[in-house]
C-alpha cells in the first residue's frame, strides 16, 4: 500500500475511533447525573446555568463527533462551515463554564470531592476552560494546516475526559483520586503522539507541543490549588457572582 494512502487511513481510523469513544465515556461519566438521572435517585440539578452548561458541552460533543464523519465523508466545504459556528460555541462553552464554576465553588456542588475545600477546588474546571480555549483557539489558528488542525482538535477532545472520566461510578477508580481522572487523558494522549510518530516517521511538532500543555495543566493545578496566592485569587473571583 501506498504510504501516502496508509498514512491517511490510520488518521482515519484514529479519529474515528475518538468520535465514537468520546461520546460514551461522556455518557459513562455523566450518565447518572445529567443524561440519565431519572433512571436514579440522585440530586437534581443546582440551576439552570448548570444545565445550560451541560448542554453547551453535549453541543460540543456532537459537534466534534460530526466534524469527524463530515471529513472522513469527505464534505471538506460543510465541515469548514460548521468550523465557523463551532467558534461561536466555544466563546459560549468557556463564558457559561466560567459562571458555572464560580457559582460551584461559592454555593458548593455535589462535584466538589467532600476532601477538597471548594475554593482550592476551583482550580480544576478553570483550568479545563483555560486548556480548552488555548487548544480550540490553536485549532482555530491552524485551521488551514490541515495536520496540526486535526491534532489540536484531537486534544480538545481528550482535555474533556478527565471530568467524565471522574464521574464514572466505580468506586475503586474514583479511590485513585487524580491518578485516575488526569492519568487517563495523559496516557490517551501520550499513547495518540507516540502512534502518530511511529506511523508518519516523524513527530509532528504542534502535537507534541499541545500534549506538553494539556499534561503540563494537570500538574500545575494540583500544584497551586492548596496556595495562599490561588485560595486568595479563588476568593476574589467568586465574589464577582
Amino acid at each position: 500500500m501506498n504510504q501516502a494512502v496508509d498514512r491517511r487511513l490510520f488518521d482515519r481510523r484514529l479519529f474515528t475511533t475518538a468520535a465514537i469513544a468520546l461520546p460514551l465515556i461522556v455518557l459513562a461519566g455523566f450518565g447518572r447525573t445529567y443524561y440519565l438521572k431519572g433512571l436514579f435517585d440522585v440530586p437534581p440539578l443546582p440551576s439552570r446555568l448548570v444545565h445550560l452548561h451541560g448542554l453547551l458541552m453535549t453541543a460540543w460533543v456532537a459537534l466534534f463527533v460530526t466534524q469527524v464523519w463530515l471529513i472522513s465523508s469527505k464534505q471538506v466545504r460543510l465541515h469548514r462551515r460548521l468550523g465557523y459556528s463551532g467558534i461561536g460555541l466555544g466563546v459560549l462553552i468557556v463564558a457559561v463554564g466560567f459562571v458555572t464554576a464560580l457559582r460551584s465553588a461559592k454555593y458548593g456542588s455535589v462535584s466538589t470531592p467532600p476532601d477538597v475545600p471548594p475554593l482550592a477546588f476551583l482550580a480544576v474546571p478553570l483550568f479545563d476552560l483555560l486548556l480548552f480555549a488555548v487548544l480550540f483557539g490553536g485549532a482555530i489558528y491552524y485551521r488551514r494546516q490541515a495536520a496540526e488542525h486535526k491534532r489540536l482538535m484531537l486534544l480538545t477532545a481528550i482535555g474533556l475526559l478527565a471530568p467524565a472520566v471522574a464521574r464514572i461510578p466505580i468506586a475503586p477508580l474514583q479511590a485513585l483520586g487524580p491518578l485516575w481522572f488526569f492519568g487517563v487523558p495523559t496516557v490517551v494522549a501520550s499513547l495518540c503522539v507516540g502512534l502518530d510518530w511511529r506511523r508518519h516517521g516523524r513527530v509532528n511538532t504542534v502535537f507534541l507541543v499541545g500534549t506538553v500543555v494539556l499534561i503540563l495543566s494537570f500538574v500545575v493545578r494540583l500544584v497551586v490549588m492548596g496556595t495562599d496566592a490561588w485560595l486568595r485569587l479563588a476568593g476574589w473571583l467568586t465574589a464577582l457572582v
